[in-house]
């Protein structure tokens, strides 16, 4: 029995609500891209989006109670900024986000987060538009990064607008 491709069905796909979209959130100009991007795509198949925000690792400081403060400020500032687009993450989607916080590199905990949590379905990045390149963890994830790669990948280009991006979600 064969199967006519071109017929018509009256089917849809049922939404996935298991279906998450992993963002990294930074401050990078093309970030807002990624966010949108992600959440219009769950919104439209009924899945969440995963906020990550990476923390820098703590510069080496003489006074335990000096680099004690250093890193609350810097986590302060983390999570304000997952606040911040979590509250656009829900806007888009009617969802709450699901945010999450990690320290160190960040090609490599984004990568260490999609080899432990298998929840995650689909990583969106959006590419870097300056001239050194699409940014360090597009460049780590499509080039060394790419055999442990086991989620796919999303890459949107970095200087989208937000009605190029309505129009191709």
């Amino acid at each position: 029995m064969t199967q006519d491709f071109n017929a018509k069905t009256d089917s849809v796909a049922a939404p996935d609500a298991n279906r998450v979209f992993l963002v990294l959130v930074d401050e990078s100009e093309e970030m807002h891209v990624a966010l949108r991007f992600a959440s219009l795509r769950a919104k439209k198949t009924g899945g969440r989006v995963a906020l990550l925000h990476v923390l820098a690792p703590a510069e080496f400081v003489h006074w335990l109670g000096v680099e004690a403060i250093m890193k609350q400020e810097i986590r302060d500032e983390g999570e304000a900024l997952l606040q911040k687009y979590a509250a656009e993450v829900n806007r888009v989607t009617g969802k709450p986000a699901i945010m999450l916080m990690r320290e160190g590199d960040q090609a490599a905990q984004v990568a260490q987060l999609l080899r432990e949590d298998r929840s995650i379905s689909v990583l969106v990045l959006a590419a870097s538009t300056s001239a050194e390149g699409p940014g360090p963890v597009v460049s780590h994830l499509t080039g060394k990064g790419l055999d442990d790669l086991r989620t796919p990948v999303t890459i949107v280009p970095g200087g989208l607008t937000d009605e190029e991006i309505d129009a191709i979600t």
